[in-house]
């Protein structure tokens, strides 16, 4: 749990940080190159989900952002693989970054936008939605590698640990 918490805490003030930073330094729609190509930076304020979508049912996505933090908190104190809670702590920390921003930027009822300034050309996005494509591609390569999301035989803190018994340490998988 603490790790999980560390890591959701630290990850939430870098997203936060970073969107201060792009509404004090950048004015809507100003671009500035970073990587010519690449990467630049566009301040936007997004209602929508990825890519805009949705953008005028703003108050389902933050409603479905909110079941989703629940879902992954609980998930996140189930767990006993470190590798599970890292990435859980990841996709709870980008989802609660954006449902901030939703609720922060609001003039009535969840209708708010996300700040949005990573501008890869195709999309625009921010630093939660980094974490939450990380811990996305992160979760498929569990499930992939087969890493067990409890790596116990029993009950919770019974002491019993399959994989650690069998000699292949905590988190080991088929890969």
């Amino acid at each position: 749990m603490a790790v999980f918490a560390c890591i959701a805490i630290i990850a939430i003030v870098v997203d936060q940080l970073t969107k201060w930073i792009a509404q004090a330094r950048l004015a809507d729609g100003e671009s500035v190159v970073v990587i010519p190509g690449l990467l630049r930076f566009t301040l936007v304020h997004n209602p929508g989900a990825s890519l805009g979508m949705g953008s005028n049912m703003t108050w389902l996505i933050a409603l479905l952002a909110v079941v989703a933090c629940a879902v992954l908190l609980v998930l996140g104190l189930r767990t006993r693989s470190m590798a599970w809670t890292v990435f859980l702590a990841l996709a709870f920390a980008g989802a609660f970054g954006n449902l901030i921003d939703r609720v922060v930027h609001a003039d009535g009822f969840l209708n708010g936008r996300v700040v949005d300034f990573l501008d890869y050309g195709w999309s625009v996005g921010n630093v939660a939605d980094v974490f939450l494509m990380v811990a996305g591609f992160g979760i498929v390569v569990l499930i992939l590698c087969n890493v067990p999301f409890r790596m116990d035989g029993g009950k919770i803190g019974d002491g019993k640990d399959d994989v650690a018994s069998q000699g292949k340490g905590k988190d080991a998988g088929t890969c």
